[in-house]
């Protein structure tokens, strides 16, 4: 039997074994006796994908089914070997509603910087109050006229700035793996049930994934999984209030605001950066 498939198939056999205690490559190289170099390109070579793509995979995979038998959410996140690794949350999330004497005023008196900025998911529209950020939305084949239009009528009465201002530069820094010098404030408005059901978005740790019962439940409403997939739908502000991270509860992807390509790109860009 050639040796190269023999170390290849006893490489998958460890991760598969280890795969809740998320090895390194350095790890598994050294189950083979190989320098981490080689076993990458050997790996790839026969298994047509890298190491770490193989390991988010069998991630992935493993979430779904705990999702589909309704484990709770931090123990998903434990048993896939994810818990406490989230770089998203180092330096936090604040969300921040507004008052409903602010929601009946449309935003008088407010003045909101927005605009336009790169991702690895493709360029973006964001806008900001002082309090935080109130938009984020990605640009595909429309045009930022779009944005603008929707951002108005969320606040109909606020005064919009298109500037690259300091309260924008934020989001420069989520993207990387530079630790922002200041925690990330949302500032957003919606029901109260809208607000709660964005709130249990940001206790989902990076690279975990949970389900639309799960959310509802999580905010005292276990019947309202309807109710609250459109509330997660309504989301404002898109990747840094989790959407992205819920799926059906029988483990599929399910629809997202934009794009299921770009969902699927989340999970594994945050797999990634957990595995890192």
């Amino acid at each position: 039997m050639n040796s190269d498939y023999q170390r290849i198939a006893e490489a998958i056999e460890f991760i598969n074994a280890h795969a809740d205690q998320q090895p390194s490559l350095e790890e598994v190289a050294a189950q083979l006796n190989l320098s981490p170099f080689h076993f990458q390109r050997l790996f790839s070579q026969w298994a047509g994908v890298t190491p770490k793509k193989y390991l988010q995979i069998l991630t992935v995979e493993r979430a779904k089914q705990l999702l589909a038998e309704a484990q709770p959410l931090l123990a998903v996140a434990d048993q896939v070997g994810l818990s406490g690794t989230s770089r998203l949350h180092d330096h936090f999330v604040q969300l921040e509603a507004v008052t409903p004497g602010e929601f009946k005023t449309g935003g008088a008196g407010l003045t909101i910087d927005y605009a336009v900025y790169n991702s690895p998911f493709g360029d973006i529209f964001v806008a900001a109050t002082a309090r935080g950020i109130c938009k984020l939305s990605f640009i595909d084949e429309d045009k930022v006229e779009l944005h603008i239009d929707d951002l108005q009528r969320r606040w109909p009465k606020a005064i919009l700035c298109n500037r690259d201002s300091e309260r924008l530069k934020i989001i420069e820094s989520l993207f990387v793996d530079q630790k922002p010098d200041r925690p990330l404030s949302l500032h957003v408005s919606g029901t109260n049930f809208q607000i709660n059901i964005w709130r249990a978005l940001l206790q989902i740790p990076e690279g975990a994934l949970t389900s639309y019962s799960q959310v509802a439940e999580a905010v005292g409403r276990p019947k309202a999984a309807r109710a609250a997939g459109t509330a997660i739908g309504s989301n404002p502000v898109a990747f840094f209030i989790p959407c992205h991270r819920v799926l059906q509860q029988s483990g599929n992807i399910g629809g997202y605001l934009w794009g299921t390509t770009r969902k699927h790109a989340m999970h594994a860009w945050e797999s990634a950066r957990c595995l890192s």
